[in-house]
């Protein structure tokens, strides 16, 4: 197995202190966003072999197993990262793979720059997405009731929503959304400026389910992405629940710490709450207009006490152990590759001992045990 050396990532929104305390490091003052573990072009993990995409590319069956490299091509499909939003992340939404491949193909035959910044797709794949919560963690996921929704504008007093809570009231629901969403993403920016502002102040004074979108509206002033906020299910996450963001989901996070795992892609289409481009046309196309149950997931144990997070995503597989002291060594040997994650204690791993934060890649079929006490998370694939 390699130790895995990882880039931290310094987005905006990332929080200054989440990673470095979980590190065991000193806050050094600036945003500390993601630290990414895989072999992601943008910032591959480093091992004692060179980086893990050129000891992937050196072997890839070797180092990702035959069925692996049947199923997903000769690359490690999915990329694991530690998170920390300490304000919200963009209003976003992840093709499916058909959507993904024919967007892809599209602008590439139209001579769009990869590095564009209007362009939408920077490959050919999707992009599901799971968060699992360290720390109590806040966030957006799925179009909430519309009349609910209707009820929350409603609430505010803010005479420029009537017209939307309306709308959310028609029938039927799917239409209903749709029309709100692009009436709000489409609306005069000075005047929905305005809009937004008096809504901020809305939610300020009133607090309570208004207080998620009192912050968002700080932290992006005028941004008509507040708006469709309001349009989706506050998530509030505590430590070892998750969430599984499918294709056409909208969804922000908002605050917290957590793992995250996805499909190896950089796909987003952005709904708002972000300077970037935002394609109104083709995110209308990509999002599913239907209200849905955000679905907090909870691991399920089997009987050697590893906790998987279910999800219908072969591109990876996530999994807990915590692990008691003084308790027998639990055999994680499998045919596929994996990295291992300590999120707590002290975890051995094969010959590696590792701290919090600390992760290591194990190639297909390399025998492996780990002991205690600690926490630690298991990425893998299914085949």
């Amino acid at each position: 197995m390699d130790r895995l050396d990882n880039t931290v990532r310094p987005y905006a929104w990332g929080s200054t202190t989440a990673i470095p305390h979980l590190l065991g490091i000193e806050p050094s003052g600036e945003p500390q966003a993601e630290m990414w573990m895989g072999a992601h072009p943008g910032a591959p993990s480093r091992t004692p072999r060179g980086t893990l995409a050129e000891v992937i590319d050196a072997a890839p069956e070797r180092e990702l197993g035959a069925a692996a490299v049947a199923k997903f091509g000769p690359r490690l499909p999915f990329l694991l990262k530690l998170l920390a939003a300490g304000a919200p992340l963009s209003l976003q939404v992840h093709p499916d793979l058909a959507q993904a491949r024919a967007g892809y193909e599209d602008e590439e035959r139209r001579g769009i720059p990869v590095d564009a910044p209007h362009r939408n797709y920077k490959d050919a794949n999707h992009k599901p997405e799971l968060i699992c919560a360290l720390t109590e963690f806040d966030g957006l996921c799925g179009f909430r009731d519309p009349a609910h929704a209707a009820d929350l504008f409603e609430g505010l007093g803010v005479a420029a929503l009537k017209p939307y809570a309306d709308l959310l009231r028609a029938h039927p629901e799917d239409a209903a959304l749709r029309e709100v969403l692009t009436a709000v993403l489409t609306a005069d920016r000075d005047d929905m400026a305005r809009t937004v502002t008096e809504t901020a102040a809305a939610c300020d004074r009133l607090g309570g389910a208004y207080a998620p979108y009192a912050d968002i509206a700080h932290h992006y002033p005028g941004d008509p992405g507040v708006l469709a906020a309001m349009l989706l299910n506050h998530v509030r996450l505590q430590p070892g629940e998750a969430l599984h963001l499918g294709a056409g989901i909208p969804h922000a996070y908002l605050n917290g710490l957590g793992v995250e795992i996805m499909a190896n892609s950089d796909n987003v289409l952005r709904c708002g709450l972000t300077p970037k481009h935002v394609d109104v046309p083709e995110l209308l196309r990509i999002v599913r207009f239907e209200p849905t149950d955000p679905g907090v997931l909870r691991p399920e144990a089997d009987p050697d006490g590893e906790e998987v997070y279910e999800t219908p995503t072969d591109e990876f597989r996530l999994s807990r152990h915590t692990l008691p002291a003084g308790a027998a060594a639990h055999d994680l040997t499998r045919a596929t590759p994996q990295i291992l994650l300590c999120t707590a204690g002290t975890v051995r791993a094969g010959d590696e001992e590792l701290t919090p934060g600390q992760s290591v890649f194990v190639p297909a079929g390399e025998r492996t045990e780990i002991s205690g006490p600690g926490t630690l998370f298991r990425a893998t694939i299914t085949v």
